[in-house]
């Protein structure tokens, strides 16, 4: 089935704001996929690494939805594709999920600051979420890179009270309120937040990326390297791969063919680090 396509007053929101709300989009799907990631957790002791989730901290699995194949198609989902090919091109990269159960705050931030190609995270939450039980918050422009206002957000957001007078659950921005079967979707340099909320709040991710040209692989490179933090020894599962059809293996051709170093930087991962991190 061929991408369902953003509209263009969809993609000038996006490109304007920086996030894009779906409600209820895979609301014909959230009884499984809530199944699914509970049987994810099941498999690792219910928690991280073997470690049960005790409400202190994040608790994160990566890759996520590569662990089990109905979750792996969640990439070949018209809706989920169609986001991804209207915002990134259509060869656009699957560059890896993660699973997480939240607790506490989450500072603001950005999930990375990429001035040369789009990445984009989709996140999918699994719990009903307002602005002050850690429904994901965002500031709308902070993702321009050169614009001064998001400059200024990127060199301050973490120093709200030392020079604003207010702490970071009162910087202004918008919430993105949730039920289950809603997604989100922001540019990865998009400055986000969450405060409030349950010690077990449920939600996973797919990021994706434009893919890189040829005379910007060694970013690829260095991108992939954060997964050796999480002891693994390749960006996809055994499952993601092998149940891809051909229009889900253009997706990952790019990110397998420049892997090979991970394998060796996770080994050495697990010799100076007693697990991997959390939080």
């Amino acid at each position: 089935m061929s991408p369902v396509m953003l509209t263009p007053q969809q993609l000038e929101f996006f490109h304007t704001f920086g996030y894009l709300r779906f409600p209820g989009l895979v609301a014909d799907r959230v009884g499984r996929i809530s199944e699914e990631f509970e049987a994810v957790w099941a498999g690792r002791g219910g928690g991280h690494y073997g470690k049960p989730h005790d409400g202190t901290a994040r608790s994160c699995i990566v890759p996520f939805i590569d662990q089990r194949e109905y979750l792996c198609s969640l990439l070949d989902d018209p809706r989920i594709a169609g986001i991804a090919a209207s915002l990134l091109d259509e060869d656009y990269n699957y560059m890896g999920s993660d699973g997480n159960y939240y607790a506490g705050d989450t500072q603001w931030h950005s999930d990375g600051w990429h001035k040369d190609l789009r990445h984009l995270k989709i996140a999918f939450y699994l719990d009903p979420l307002t602005r002050d039980t850690g429904a994901l918050r965002v500031i709308p422009g902070s993702h321009l890179l050169g614009d001064r206002y998001a400059e200024g957000l990127q060199r301050d957001i973490r120093k709200s009270e030392e020079l604003w007078g207010i702490p970071g659950r009162q910087v202004p921005a918008m919430a993105l309120e949730i039920i289950p079967g809603d997604v989100v979707c922001f540019n990865h340099n998009t400055k986000h937040a969450a405060f409030g909320g349950s010690p077990r709040r449920r939600m996973f991710t797919i990021n994706l990326a434009q893919r890189y040209p040829e005379e910007k692989l060694q970013d690829l490179r260095d991108y992939l390297k954060g997964f050796s933090r999480f002891w693994v020894e390749r960006p996809y599962s055994e499952v993601m791969i092998n149940t891809a059809g051909p229009e889900r293996q253009r997706h990952l051709e790019q990110v397998m063919a420049n892997d090979s170093h991970i394998a060796e930087l996770s080994r050495q991962a697990r010799q100076t680090m007693p697990e991997p991190s959390r939080g």
